[in-house]
């Protein structure tokens, strides 16, 4: 079995508004990485995404960057080692690997609204692989529907809600 999944949302903002929303760092920053973000996601760098809930910045490999089409990522997959405390979040562990997250946008109705697709994949096939996995579905639709809020109505659904 392959441990992957994939959300989507509906963003009523044009597929530029929303592309931007998540590869320049300072609107990443204001609904996402409660913590923060630095580094613009584009093709070759490794940008930094810290938040409250697993403190410490996780370096974040830029793969691929089709302008207003697709990203794809790498990142460490954490298997729950933050969660037990056995590392802090961002740390390289012994044995660990990485996860590879592709998020697209397609524009509906006539440009003025944008379908986000996250998904992510790579997993190691064990219960730490799968638990790691739901944890990260979790969080990518927190980040889908904390960016629907943020564009469409100006409100930071994750502001105080980890710390």
């Amino acid at each position: 079995m392959d441990l992957s999944f994939k959300v989507s949302a509906r963003i009523a903002k044009p597929v530029a508004e929303v592309f931007e929303a998540v590869v320049n760092p300072d609107h990443l920053s204001r609904y996402f990485t409660t913590g923060g973000a630095k580094g613009r996601i584009e093709t070759g760098a490794t940008v930094y995404w810290d938040f409250h809930d697993f403190p410490g910045a996780f370096p974040v490999h830029v793969m691929e960057v089709e302008p207003e089409r697709r990203i794809v990522l790498r990142w460490a997959a954490t298997d729950c080692a933050a969660e037990a405390g056995d590392v802090q979040a961002g740390e390289a562990q012994s044995g660990s690997y990485d996860t590879t997250v592709t998020m697209t946008f397609e524009p509906l109705d006539g440009g003025t609204r944008t379908l986000v697709s996250i998904a992510e994949a790579g997993w190691r096939q064990t219960p730490e692989g799968l638990q790691a996995s739901y944890g990260n579905c979790q969080g990518w639709m927190q980040m889908a529907c904390a960016m629907k809020a943020w564009l469409e109505h100006g409100i930071n659904l994750r502001e105080g809600m980890f710390k």
